[in-house]
């Protein structure tokens, strides 16, 4: 079925039904691409929110990044990126694809559709033409017909008329004869022209008009599958990027499953694991008993000389961390001012990079070696003495690396050391000390003295109101005793009370200078960082000697 055969009369209708197939051509162009704006700001917003959500600062400076809980919200912004990033890819599909072609092809189906209807209209003109002039002869030929049917009457009467003369009657009879000749001339033209339409109108009809219609119906099939496929189009660009958005939820179904609490405790350990071990009990002062024992870091003590020790704020006791207020630390190259956990960490990732820097600065030595060992044999490829410059620079930064390595080589090792001590203090804190040896503690007065003797000269005596003065004043940092060289270092496995002459309390943990071996009566003189020396029992200690 055609509309050439079954809607040979239904021209308005054709030409309504063909413009309301372009306009809704135009309007899911109009549709797909405000669907396009949507979809590009849908993607801009989400790229907006990925980005406030992001991390600010680098992950290798960021210490959240090594939590799972961060690394797979980071893959799920990622995720959400890389989704954004789709919605753009559909957008300009849609764009290209189906705004931009469907528009052409719509503004070519407007200039067919005209040229289609003009012909037709041309068509209706050229028939319309034809009628006219078949009225106008069927008009001409039934004038001329009453005409001569008049003249013949008129003829016919005066023959009849004794009256009339011959004269009139002759006349008479030949405008007879000319009307009624006139009048088939007419009928002949009026004859002819009736075939004309006749034969205009079937062609007009039958082949002209059916024509135009088949190609309108053409056209609107045409335009109607175009518009099936720009649909289809609506669709496969979601298609297309589905496998893509599949992965995008598939990595934050796998970010969610790789957060891991046991992990992230486990991390939250790493980094801010100080090393230090736990306080030992607050020791108890008894204030009413002389107190003529030497200095120790928990308690008061009066030195031999009868004058109370004047000890600077924070020298008393040892630092418990829980309650300690954070104070503004100074930033040192071996990391002293983190705490010995952190500190070994800080210096064991220096000590890989000098290392990898090393590496590096060994491995361009020998590039530089062999291409100076070229340009001497092939002396047109370059100048050997060119290269004696950055030779020399590379020997330089290799002495300077391995200088450096050596330095956090040994502070990774006194840190190593530190953190093991406080791991050994931390399982045997809440063990039960051994008993001091039963003898007394060597005479330590020489020593002591000498000591003293040296503080003394370089101190000026005490007045009297400085003795009654209270005993947390301030004193110069800066004034200390030049002590003797230690042979050792030790840490204080127990805490000992040292009460009697001769002898220096310590904390448990306590980092002591070794001063003196035990000679075999189960002492150990020690000196402590905060001042003062001392015999502590040799069970008490753990020792290093240098």
């Amino acid at each position: 079925m055609d509309w050439g055969t079954e809607l040979w009369d239904q021209f308005e209708v054709l030409e309504r039904h063909t413009q309301w197939g372009l306009d809704l051509l135009d309007r899911y162009v109009k549709f797909v691409k405000e669907r396009t704006e949507v979809e590009q700001a849908y993607a801009k917003q989400l790229r907006s929110l990925v980005k406030k959500y992001l991390p600010k600062r680098p992950a290798k400076d960021d210490p959240e990044s090594k939590f799972s809980q961060q690394q797979s919200f980071v893959q799920i912004l990622q995720e959400v990126n890389d989704f954004a990033g789709q919605r753009e890819l559909v957008a300009e599909n849609l764009s290209v694809r189906v705004c931009l072609e469907l528009a052409k092809y719509s503004q070519e189906m407007k200039h067919e559709r005209k040229m289609h209807f003009q012909e037709g209209r041309r068509a209706q003109q050229q028939l319309e033409s034809g009628f006219k002039q078949l009225e106008n002869s069927k008009r001409k030929f039934e004038r001329d017909c009453r005409e001569a049917e008049k003249a013949a009457q008129t003829a016919e009467r005066l023959d009849q008329d004794i009256n009339a003369t011959k004269a009139d009657v002759e006349k008479a009879k030949q405008q007879a004869h000319l009307r009624s000749h006139m009048a088939e001339e007419s009928k002949n033209e009026y004859a002819a022209q009736l075939q004309r339409f006749n034969r205009d109108q079937a062609h007009f009809y039958f082949s002209q008009m059916p024509q135009i219609f088949d190609k309108l119906q053409d056209m609107d099939e045409r335009r109607a599958t175009h518009l099936g496929a720009g649909y289809g189009l609506l669709s496969e660009a979601e298609l297309q990027v589905v496998p893509i958005i599949a992965k995008c939820l598939e990595g934050m179904k796998v970010a969610a499953d790789a957060v891991d609490a046991k992990n992230d405790s486990q991390v939250l350990i790493e980094l801010h694991k100080s090393g230090f071990a736990r306080p030992g009990d607050v020791e108890f002062e008894d204030f009413s008993q002389p107190m003529n024992r030497v200095p120790s870091d928990s308690s008061l003590g009066t030195p031999s000389d009868g004058r109370p020790e004047l000890r600077g704020p924070g020298r008393s006791r040892a630092k418990r961390w829980p309650f300690s207020k954070k104070n503004k630390t100074v930033v040192t190259e071996d990391f002293s001012h983190l705490p010995p956990e952190q500190q070994r960490k800080r210096l064991q990732q220096q000590l890989e990079e000098r290392s990898r820097e090393l590496q590096k600065e060994l491995d361009q030595r020998e590039a530089l070696k062999k291409m100076k060992d070229v340009y001497e044999k092939t002396p047109q490829m370059g100048d050997p003495a060119s290269l004696e410059p950055r030779i020399t620079e590379t020997l330089n930064n290799i002495e300077r690396l391995k200088l450096e390595v050596q330095k956090y080589e040994a502070w990774l090792a006194e840190a190593e050391s530190r953190v093991l001590s406080n791991r050994g203090d931390s399982l045997g804190r809440h063990t039960r000390p051994p008993d001091p040896p039963a003898s007394a503690p060597p005479d330590s007065s020489n020593s002591k003295n000498r000591s003293q003797d040296n503080k003394e000269s370089s101190e000026e005596p005490l007045s009297e109101e400085g003795q009654d003065a209270p005993i947390y004043t301030e004193f110069d940092e800066d004034f200390e005793e030049e002590p003797a060289s230690p042979i050792g270092h030790c840490v204080a496995i127990y805490h000992f009370e040292g009460s009697s002459e001769g002898t220096i309390s310590m904390a448990e943990g306590e980092d002591l200078s070794l001063m003196e071996e035990d000679k075999g009566d189960g002492w150990t003189r020690v000196r402590r960082k905060q001042g003062g020396e001392g015999y502590v029992p040799t069970s008490y200690l753990r020792v290093t000697l240098n």
